[in-house]
Order: C-alpha cells, then sequence, then structure tokens
C-alpha cells in the first residue's frame, strides 16, 4: 500500500506526502472539507485529473484531521494505491419521508459480495435518523464489519455533503466496500465520559425524541440535573450527553448527544435513537478521560505490521467543543499509540459509526465518540 496525503489550499491541491509512483493506479481517495469548500470550490476536478481512476468518497466535516492535528487547510485528502487490494463504491440519495432503513439495506447490497471484508459508510449528518440507518446497515451487511460517520458542518448544523465519485451534495450516503485477502482492517472505538447521576429507564420514547424517565418528563429531570447549565440549553447539552444501553448489560453502552428541546412537550431530540425500557444516565466531560478514550480506542487496532497504514478517524465535534484549543492531544495520543506509518485522515462529525470492539459483526451509531478503522496490507503474494 502507498499513500499520498494532500491539502487544499489557495484553491488548489498540494501533494504534502507522495508515495503513489503511478497515480493512475491510484484505487481511493478519501476526502474531507468545510461545507463552503465542497458545495462550490473546484476541488473535485482538480483532484480527479490527479487521479483519474480512483473512486473519490468523502464528508463535510466540523473540523479536517490531518496526521496528528486539525488541518489549517478546508479540505484534506489521502490517496491509496493497493498492492493487491481493491475498492468498490455504492451510493443512495434519500428524500424526506423516504424508508432509510430499507434504502440502507439497498446500498449495502450493491456493493459486490465476493470478497468483502469491510465497508466503510459515509452519510449526510442531518436529514435522516442514523439509528435507522444503521439497522438498515447491520440487516444487510451479514456480519462484515462497518464503520464510517455521519458528516458535519462546524458548529452550524445548516447542511452536510458527501462525496461519491461525483462532486458533493446533500442527502446523499456513500459505502466503500474493501476487498482482499491482504487487507488487515481493524476498528476501535471509545468515549471517555463520566456518567453521573442515577440510572433512569427510558418509559417514553419515539425514535430520537425522549419523552419521560421513570415516568417523569424528560425535560424537566434534565435541566435538574444541569443546575445554571440548563439556562443554555440547547446549546449546553453538547456537554451533558446520555449514556444509553439495553436494561441488564452496562457492557455495551452508547452515547447520543442532545439537539434540540420543545418545552412545551417537555421532550429532548438527541441525534440517535433513544429505545423505550433501555436505562440512560447522564454523563459529564472529564478531559482527560476524553483523551484517554481516544487512546483506548487506539489499542484497539491491530498493528499489523510497519508498511504504511491508512488511518480513518471520525471523532465527534462534540468532542472538539468541548476540549476546545487541546482537541489535538487526543489525535497525538492516537498517533503516538498507532505509529507515525499510520497515515492519519478523517473529520470531525455529527455522529460515529462502529461496532463495539467485542462485537465486529454488528455496527452502532455513537456520538462524542472517537473511532478508528486502520487498513493495513501485508506486502507479498496473497496467502
Amino acid at each position: 500500500m502507498k499513500i499520498d496525503t494532500l491539502g487544499f489550499e489557495g484553491a488548489h491541491w498540494r501533494i504534502d506526502t507522495a508515495e503513489i509512483d503511478d497515480r493512475s493506479a491510484c484505487q481511493l481517495v478519501t476526502l474531507f472539507g468545510d461545507s463552503a469548500i465542497l458545495r462550490g470550490a473546484p476541488y473535485f476536478e482538480e483532484i480527479r485529473a490527479l487521479y483519474p481512476n480512483a473512486h473519490i468518497i468523502g464528508a463535510s466535516s466540523s473540523g479536517n484531521i490531518q496526521g496528528a492535528a486539525i488541518s489549517a487547510c478546508p479540505a484534506v485528502a489521502a490517496a491509496v494505491s493497493f498492492e493487491q487490494g481493491s475498492v468498490a463504491v455504492s451510493r443512495m440519495d434519500f428524500s424526506s419521508g423516504d424508508d432509510i432503513q430499507a434504502l440502507a439495506a439497498e446500498l449495502i447490497d450493491a456493493l459486490p459480495a465476493e470478497g468483502l471484508k469491510h465497508i466503510f459508510l459515509l452519510s449526510d449528518g442531518l436529514n435522516l435518523n442514523g439509528s435507522e440507518l444503521v439497522r438498515g446497515v447491520n440487516q444487510a451487511a451479514g456480519g462484515i464489519p462497518v464503520s464510517g460517520g455521519l458528516a458535519g458542518d462546524g458548529d452550524r448544523f445548516e447542511q452536510t455533503w458527501v462525496i461519491a465519485d461525483a462532486p458533493a451534495r446533500q442527502n446523499r450516503v456513500v459505502a466503500l466496500g474493501l476487498y482482499g485477502d491482504n487487507l488487515i482492517i481493524s476498528t476501535g472505538c471509545h468515549g471517555g465520559w463520566s456518567p453521573f447521576g442515577a440510572e433512569r429507564l427510558v418509559t417514553r420514547s419515539d425514535g430520537n425524541v425522549l419523552y419521560e424517565l421513570d415516568h417523569q418528563p424528560a425535560l424537566e429531570l434534565y435541566k435538574t440535573y444541569l443546575g445554571e447549565f440548563a439556562a443554555d440549553l440547547p446549546n449546553s447539552g453538547m456537554r451533558f450527553p446520555l449514556e444509553v444501553y439495553p436494561d441488564g448489560d452496562n457492557r455495551h453502552t452508547v452515547t447520543r448527544t442532545l439537539l434540540a428541546i420543545d418545552e412545551a412537550a417537555n421532550s429532548i431530540t438527541f441525534a440517535g435513537d433513544i429505545p423505550k425500557g433501555h436505562i440512560a444516565k447522564l454523563m459529564k466531560p472529564d478531559i482527560d478521560q476524553l483523551i484517554e478514550g481516544a487512546a483506548e480506542a487506539a489499542r484497539a487496532i491491530d498493528n499489523a505490521n510497519r508498511q504504511s497504514a491508512l488511518g480513518l478517524v471520525v471523532s465527534c465535534v462534540g468532542r472538539r467543543v468541548v476540549m476546545r484549543q487541546i482537541v489535538e492531544e487526543e489525535l497525538e495520543e492516537v498517533e503516538e499509540i498507532l505509529g507515525d506509518n499510520v497515515k492519519l485522515v478523517g473529520f470531525y462529525s455529527y455522529g460515529e459509526i462502529a461496532p463495539f470492539n467485542d462485537r465486529p459483526e454488528q455496527c452502532q451509531l455513537h456520538n462524542q465518540t472517537m473511532t478508528l478503522t486502520a487498513i493495513y496490507e501485508q506486502p507479498g503474494p496473497t496467502k
């Protein structure tokens, strides 16, 4: 595997590290950028000219990751040339009211099944229910590991964009299939938030809208825990997500970020489903634990060799908001553990898709979580 890394600056792509000798043989480009760049500048035509035969996928971001830093460039990319591995791409466009679960299953079914080793998924981050997307993907993937994320838009939450072998557009999901016996693909995910307060039973909810905890109005109860921070809702909600898990199984928790509140209904809308009958518990930030959470995600990766490898990083915008100027410390932890042979590229997202570390056969929608997908290629003939 050979990798070029690139930054978009001054309306042109700059190649920062160049390993690929024959760019026409490059199979894959992953690209992440600010919404304003992806919907306007001629970023796509130029990178298509550089890598004419590659599949190009990407998403808008809330921060572009290149190496152990948030890049100052409005877009970043990594081009990959596999020795023996190969890739395929499928995409779906959706409209309001579409059955996202059914469309997601069709998206996965469109990928060639033979030799499929891993699926990397990028989705519009605002206009669909990520939990429905994940359910459809799991239904069709048949145990193939899936990771990825939901596109971001800084802290604006206005428009998100996805690239799938064409200039970016909204209301799109793209699936990248990775193939090859020589490929070793590992995922890791971890949060690092600190739960506090009592366990509460979800007694009334509808998808990602929470109405009652322990038969009490959810918003009223949430405000009681937040104290002085309640006055700044919904903005302050990013600092206090919910930990959600099936009753009796607190080993497999997901984190849910608050998106909106409804004072009249006393309800809270989250970035993923809050199933009735699950347990919910408030969480608060601890900077050291958040950074350690990124390290835990990296430790879950199988370090296959010292050859060049691709590390796709999807971390949550909420982590960036909370950690502020020291957010790059989580990226530095990841790079130190994985090694500088792993070229990191990725984005801060509106939702992260990854399996639990001990359940690789089924992906989950996460919020406020660091997720990693490391792609190694063993050199030499297929064994």
